[in-house]
């Protein structure tokens, strides 16, 4: 009925948290001689347009969805890797950009997937380039347990801190489908994940087990 996450939340109980996919799109065009842009089709000036796109896209759902619970209260989208090309004189015939993007709560990857999807395809319908889609990693649900939830309520009452939201994301969303109710709570800070010094401070790991044992009393 109840699950803890035990992701790095600094001892602080967090209810809510940001979905995330990443995809890959690819422009296909033709190469040629540069001495001639008509003997080719240059699928780097394909990309600045699908780039250009998906930037304008991400202004637009920053428009519709803000939610203050977030301290980057807005979905974002991170354009992180484009390759494109292998000489200066030769028409670049494929070009290939890999970003992810990050969902508030109540907004839905397929429905966000599908529309970027549409988008691109119609804003290079008719011109001699080809797009290509991929999905580089399908997904994490954002998340939003309720804030009268039980296991929220223990979880501050547990720790003196109010549950707040986090970017990142975790598999809570499919304890979620499974009709738990779950919150992210453990040890450790978020900034040190994934570097080389990922750690986690001695002093935490007993408060922590105390906090489990008292939840495993409760529930």
């Amino acid at each position: 009925r109840h699950a803890v996450i035990g992701e790095p939340t600094g001892l602080r109980p967090v209810r809510m948290h940001k979905g995330i996919f990443m995809e890959a799109v690819r422009v296909l065009g033709r190469a040629g001689h540069s001495s001639d842009p008509a003997l080719g089709s240059n699928a780097l000036e394909g990309m600045y347009r699908v780039l250009g796109e998906l930037l304008a896209y991400r202004n637009e759902l920053q428009q519709a969805h803000h939610d203050p619970h977030f301290d980057v209260p807005v979905p974002t989208l991170n354009p992180g890797y484009i390759h494109g090309g292998d000489n200066p004189n030769r028409i670049c015939p494929e070009c290939e950009l890999h970003f992810d993007l990050r969902t508030l709560p109540g907004m839905q990857i397929e429905k966000i997937r599908g529309e970027f999807h549409q988008r691109l395809r119609k804003l290079l319908r008719g011109q001699d380039f080809k797009l290509e889609f991929s999905s580089l990693f399908d997904g994490i649900d954002s998340l939003e347990t309720p804030a009268d939830s039980e296991i929220v309520r223990a979880a501050e009452r547990l720790t003196g801190h109010a549950a707040g939201a986090v970017a990142f994301g975790t598999e809570a969303p499919f304890l979620r489908a499974l009709g738990m109710q779950p919150v992210v709570l453990g040890p450790g800070d978020i900034r040190v994940a994934h570097q080389p010094d990922e750690s986690l401070p001695l002093a935490t790991i007993k408060p922590m087990r105390e906090i489990l044992d008292q939840l495993i009393g409760e529930f």
